[in-house]
């Protein structure tokens, strides 16, 4: 290559021999993305003003242009610092203007230039330019020879990987003996990054830029052939897939020709008739077809056909339609209830009432009880009770310790394992969609961070809600309208006020001595003779030892202590007729002991004679009422109070008014005005190991407290409930009748309650007011005289 000055033109001699001459100032064109070789031929698209000008005036004039990279692809109007000085001097073989005002031209790299300075910068960017010439080479070395035949043989592999090798190209490759031609053909058709390509535009000598392209086109060969590798395999896998799918298409066509349904054919033809069969929801038909025809679209095995099959069978088996009929025979329902169970008056009578109100409006949506009372009361079986009495299907579950939401509404079927919710499922177990639904243990309901299960049961349980209630499996509107749900817990404190809200509470307190006598006789002694492989010839039970067995033996509200001290003393007659006995076994009072050990519980025994210090309150618990006795005592000190025994805040504020109102009262009571002023009084509730709070214990700790303070003891045979004030008015308060069967089990014959608790006395069994005496009370004053004899009280009522 030559070159020749001339004032303002560069002479350069082309590759054909013609003489091209090229201005020393040129109309520069900044590009984006690509880097132009020397006689690299490509076509480029202008759409920026600055360039359409460049472009036209180059058009105009010589033809020529410098055509630069950018430094940063993304700079929309480049300055001379965002443009690289290197560039290539192209010629415009051919130019289109386009509708949208583009222009489309086709350039050719004729040399390498330098910008040495920009003329003109506002409408255009001209410049003043440098031919940047290549040293000639006249012969080439061993070692030029050796790259050059190496990067043509790796253009040619890259090509073949490709698939773009053809005779002609590898003649062209074979034709260019120049080193830097031959390093510019191939790195214009290598994918180089911008800063790659231009360090090779850059480099003048071709020896040093025939080494750089042939590390690029090593590692480009790299490239490819783990390319071509990965693509092959791809391929492979999509030919074998589309294999196994002609082949089950043509399998299905043979079998469609022969009249006969193939495993899938069979499979979908099965879901339609299930989905027909079982006469969804509107909403409900549409997502079963509609997830029908996916399945029918899906391979075979495929793992969310899976899910799809298993989201269908749940559809499919859900009792969308099923009922069964109630019985409104209101006698029959009633003889039912009072078969299975004895007692439970209250209970009974609101089942009745419903089932009055079924017979009379056959669209009355299902209550929602809840059954609140102490472990082994009767509450799940009342619960089947009522269930056989109408005649409906049952199920129950258990809600305690839950504290996942999913647990009640169902994870969603992204999920691997999803399930629908334990209510719907509970529902499909029964299989019809108005069962008699136990939900057991609804106040030991937890919570976490995976949600909160109460409040998912708020629209289970909300009669307005629950016609379209949604689980997250299913995402569908199902009707629990019809469902009589029936809730148990021992307690209600700790169910939220808004759960809370939408329940009826049916309160279950306990059995009395009497109650007991005649559920045992008529349910539990049978039920274990049968349990343990007797007859009834083999054991017979007085009365007197099953009272005996109630007194002594068992101390609960419940039956389920009765139960296994009946199973127990069944077991050991079953090991004796098994060891070959065959007499008839007669129990009574005096032989009891032998069966059952000595006796474990002897209530009257707790207080052998009335004691200073120590009085009798009543509590109220989850296994139901229990006595509570309260001790005080004074031992030297500085007038503190000390308070043991596990109390709770409410109980510790009970103790310090009850020491106040003593203060305040020790001249009406006889007492020395100095008595408390060098004693420390300590108030001990057994037992220590148990926690214990609530409001009822105030009169309790008074009492005791003035007892010891005067020295007059307080009478054990008077229990007494109720909360104290300042001024020694005696507040009412909550449980009465679990507490009076508390104190009737412990032998107590009098208790003293606050007068505005007169109105639960309507709630106890008459044969309970026959044994105990309750005295009403409104003034500290008269809880005294009652327990201790002291002062004087108006008629206060019993």
């Amino acid at each position: 290559m030559a070159e020749t000055d001339k004032d303002d033109l560069i002479s350069i001699i082309e590759d054909d021999g013609l003489e091209e001459e090229i201005p020393k100032t040129l109309p520069l064109m900044p590009v984006r993305d690509v880097v132009i070789f020397t006689d690299m031929l490509l076509p480029l698209f202008v759409g920026r003003e600055k360039s359409v000008r460049a472009v036209e005036e180059a058009v105009s004039k010589t033809r020529f242009l410098l055509v630069a990279t950018q430094t940063e692809p993304g700079i929309e109007n480049p300055k001379e610092t965002d443009i690289y000085t290197v560039g290539t001097v192209c010629k415009i073989l051919r130019m289109l203007k386009l509708p949208d005002g583009r222009v489309k031209a086709l350039v050719q790299g004729i040399a390498k230039a330098k910008i040495k300075k920009y003329v003109r910068k506002r409408s255009l960017f001209r410049v003043s330019i440098e031919i940047l010439e290549e040293e000639p080479m006249e012969q080439l070395d061993l070692e030029t020879k050796a790259l050059m035949r190496i990067i043509r043989e790796h253009s040619e592999k890259i090509l073949a990987l490709r698939g773009e090798l053809t005779g002609d190209v590898s003649a062209i490759l074979d034709s260019i003996d120049d080193p830097g031609k031959l390093a510019d053909l191939v790195a214009s058709n290598l994918k180089l990054k911008i800063d790659e390509a231009q360090q090779l535009l850059e480099l003048i000598n071709p020896i040093e830029r025939l080494r750089k392209v042939n590390d690029l086109i090593a590692k480009e060969l790299e490239l490819s052939a783990m390319q071509a590798k990965i693509q092959s395999d791809v391929k492979d896998e999509i030919s074998k897939s589309q294999r196994d799918y002609f082949l089950r298409e043509q399998v299905r066509a043979i079998h469609r020709e022969l009249g006969e349904l193939d495993d899938k054919g069979k499979e979908v033809q099965e879901y339609k008739v299930k989905i027909k069969k079982a006469r969804m929801s509107k909403e409900a038909n549409q997502e079963a077809f509609k997830q029908l025809k996916r399945l029918e679209q899906m391979h075979p095995d495929s793992a969310e056909s899976g899910v799809v099959r298993s989201y269908l069978d749940w559809l499919v088996e859900m009792p969308w339609q099923k009922l069964t009929k109630d019985m409104i025979d209101i006698v029959k329902a009633k003889e039912v209830l009072d078969k299975d169970h004895f007692g439970l008056d209250k209970i009974k009578d609101r089942i009745l009432e419903y089932l009055s109100v079924r017979k009379l409006n056959k669209k009355t949506k299902g209550p929602i009880l809840c059954f609140v009372g102490p472990p082994g009361v009767g509450k799940t079986s009342l619960g089947q009770a009522i269930a056989k009495a109408m005649k409906r299907k049952f199920t129950r579950v258990s809600l305690g310790g839950i504290r996942d939401e999913a647990e009640i509404r169902g994870h969603r079927r992204t999920y691997v394992g999803a399930l629908p919710g334990r209510i719907l499922q509970g529902l499909k177990q029964c299989g019809t969609k108005n069962p008699v639904f136990i939900l057991d243990e609804i106040d030991k309901v937890g919570s976490d961070f995976r949600g909160d299960p109460s409040s998912a049961l708020l629209e289970a349980l909300d009669p307005e809600q629950n016609n379209a209630f949604s689980d997250h499996y299913l995402n569908l509107p199902f009707d629990l309208s019809n469902v009589m749900f029936i809730l148990t817990a021992n307690m209600v404190d700790t169910i939220p006020s808004a759960l809370l809200d939408r329940m009826e509470i049916l309160t279950l307190s306990g059995y009395t001595e009497e109650e007991k006598l005649v559920i045992a006789e008529k349910h539990l002694l049978s039920r274990q003779i049968k349990e343990n492989g007797l007859r009834k010839k083999h054991l017979s039970l007085s009365s007197g030892a099953l009272k005996d067995i109630i007194k002594g033996y068992t101390s609960e509200a419940g039956l389920r202590n009765l139960e296994r001290e009946l199973g127990s003393l069944c077991r050991k007659v079953a090991r004796k007729i098994a060891e070959g006995e065959k007499k008839p076994f007669n129990i009574t009072r005096a032989n009891l002991h032998r069966y059952l050990g000595v006796r474990k519980f002897y209530p009257e025994m707790d207080q052998e004679e009335s004691q200073v210090g120590l009085s009798t309150g009543l509590a109220w618990t989850q296994v139901g009422g229990e006595v509570l006795y309260v001790e005080a005592s004074l031992i030297g000190g500085k007038g503190e109070l000390i308070v043991t025994g596990q109390l709770g805040e409410v109980m510790q504020e009970s103790a310090r008014a009850a020491l106040s109102y003593a203060r305040a009262n020790l001249k009406r009571f006889d007492i020395s005005e100095e008595a408390l002023e060098n004693i420390d009084v300590h108030i001990h509730v057994p037992a220590g190991a148990i926690p214990k709070d609530g409001p009822s214990a105030g009169i309790a700790m008074a009492t005791a407290l003035i007892s010891a303070l005067s020295g007059k003891p307080v009478d054990k045979n008077v229990a007494m409930t109720g909360e104290i004030t300042l001024r020694g008015r005696v507040l009412p308060i909550g449980g009465l009748k679990e507490k009076a069967l508390g104190a009737l089990r412990a032998g107590i014959n009098t208790i003293i309650i606050p007068e505005k608790n007169k109105m639960d006395l309507v709630d106890i069994p008459n044969h309970v007011k026959k044994k105990i005496r309750f005295i009403q009370v409104r003034q500290m004053e008269q809880v005294l005289e009652i327990a201790c004899g002291m002062g004087k009280h108006e008629n206060t009522g019993s």
